[in-house]
């Protein structure tokens, strides 16, 4: 039992450490996979071919729609302009003695607003550095800043975003993303203020040290003063079609269940609950929506490099979506391995209560992966049918669920092999050495934050 154990152990740990190193998890997702099956002594192909690849594609047939939609999405809003408008209007509003609060917030506007995170990062980068600079603040605080904005309580907290963090639980309890408004907006107060202390406490520290925003930086942005900006009002009208859509569509007036009849559903498309495809229905025509608007308020510009746009994002959704299927592959097939029932037994064991058990295997699954959404899925798919039913039993929200899953997937993700983390550094052209220390600090108050709530939650 010992060795079986130690398969998954190693496993897992290979898949972080080549993770780390740059190496691409859906090439070695599958390898580390048949290495944890050789050692526990299962079949070696069967393994590969009937549930690594099943599970893989099933997760790309769930998803894949909003990833694309999602990617697409965000590169329009870039090349419209409206992103920089949006991230340009904010920060320029508040000023340099509020500086890390403009970026904090033009992040928060965009990612909330259905912008994906990496966009998030390439349009505010150029105005953070501009602010910080005219604030005199060190250039090592902003992937922090970013990282508060974008990566936290937008992402997974606040009800109605739509991050793909949001929509994953919606298929394994049947909720929309709106699931536990209460408590996810509590959520982000405690990050969100948290998160700011923390920040404005390191740069009262670095005034204190005469230290200023510093010379000699790679990948600084070109000062373009002549620039102009589209209106704001126009620029934010993409982002509103996609918020209040997915609510019209999800839970208003206009909601996608009523749209087909329930046995047809069933009977031709095997559709046994229709609540459980309803928030992808309705991120789906929500994006859709914004997609069109976004290119319509600037036709002239974006179709200038819509070829090269659409294929930009169409390859940052297949690269996305397929390690993130890799992962949750990899973990169906762990969770298949005699060494995984003690595992399993450890994290169910950690609490009687489902939702600080659910906090405990999100966070350690998504820290291991390094991966958000990743860590979730295979949280979820391993567990996800005994937390419902452990939540039931006590009389439990499957809500309530869905919110500590998704903040919790936002929690220990952001570990150093984090693909967000090292692409947000390389924009920034700053290291780890540098700015990881803003990132984690970020990372542990999340975590603290979904671990407060599950706590609170289970006493009352």
């Amino acid at each position: 039992m010992i060795i079986e154990v130690l398969s998954i152990v190693i496993a897992l740990g290979l898949l972080m450490f080549f993770a780390y190193r740059g190496y691409p998890v859906i090439v070695f997702a599958p390898i580390f996979t048949l290495l944890a099956v050789v050692m526990s002594g299962i079949a070696l192909l069967p393994s590969y071919t009937e549930t690594f690849m099943t599970n893989a594609a099933n997760y790309v047939k769930s998803f894949f729609p909003i990833f694309l939609l999602g990617a697409i999405f965000g590169k329009v809003m870039e090349l419209s302009g409206a992103a920089s408008s949006i991230a340009h209007t904010i920060v320029k509003a508040l000023g340099s003695n509020r500086a890390i609060l403009a970026v904090v917030l033009a992040c928060s506007i965009l990612t909330y607003g259905g912008v994906s995170l990496f966009v998030v990062a390439f349009a505010v980068y150029p105005f953070a550095a501009a602010i910080f600079r005219e604030a005199n603040i060190p250039k090592r605080l902003i992937p922090g800043t970013i990282a508060l904005g974008a990566f936290t309580y937008t992402m997974d907290a606040l009800p109605g975003t739509p991050q793909i963090q949001n929509i994953i639980p919606t298929t394994y309890f049947g909720t929309d993303a709106y699931a536990a408004p209460v408590v996810g907006i509590i959520g982000a107060i405690i990050v969100f203020v948290g998160g700011m202390a923390w920040l404005e406490r390191r740069r009262k520290q670095a005034a204190a040290a005469g230290e200023g925003y510093g010379e000699g930086h790679s990948n600084e942005p070109e000062l373009v003063k002549t620039e102009t900006y589209m209106n704001i009002w126009v620029a934010i009208l993409p982002l509103a079609l996609v918020l209040v859509g997915n609510y019209l569509f999800s839970r208003g007036i206009w909601t996608v269940e009523n749209w087909y009849d329930a046995t047809m559903l069933k009977d031709s498309f095997k559709i046994e609950k229709v609540k459980n495809v309803v928030s992808s229905w309705a991120l789906i025509i929500s994006l859709s929506l914004g997609i069109i608007a976004a290119m319509l308020i600037n036709v002239k510009q974006v179709k200038t490099k819509l070829a090269s746009g659409l294929t930009a994002a169409a390859m940052g959704a297949l690269l996305a979506i397929f390690n993130t299927a890799s992962e949750v592959g990899f973990g169906n097939v762990v969770k298949t391995l005699p060494g995984f029932k003690l595992i399993q037994d450890w994290i169910l064991g950690a609490s009687d209560h489902p939702l600080v058990s659910e906090a405990v295997a999100v966070n350690v699954l998504a820290g291991v992966t390094g991966s958000a959404s990743g860590g979730m899925s295979i949280a979820l798919e391993v567990m996800g049918k005994q937390y419902l039913e452990m939540a039931n039993a006590a009389g439990i929200s499957p809500e309530l669920l869905h919110r500590i899953a998704s903040m919790a997937s936002g929690g220990m993700d952001t570990l150093p092999h984090n693909g967000a983390v090292i692409t947000l550094l390389a924009i920034t052209g700053l290291t780890h050495r540098q700015s990881y220390k803003d990132i984690f600090a970020i990372t542990i108050l999340k975590t603290a934050a979904v671990f407060i709530l599950a706590f609170a939650v289970s006493i009352f």
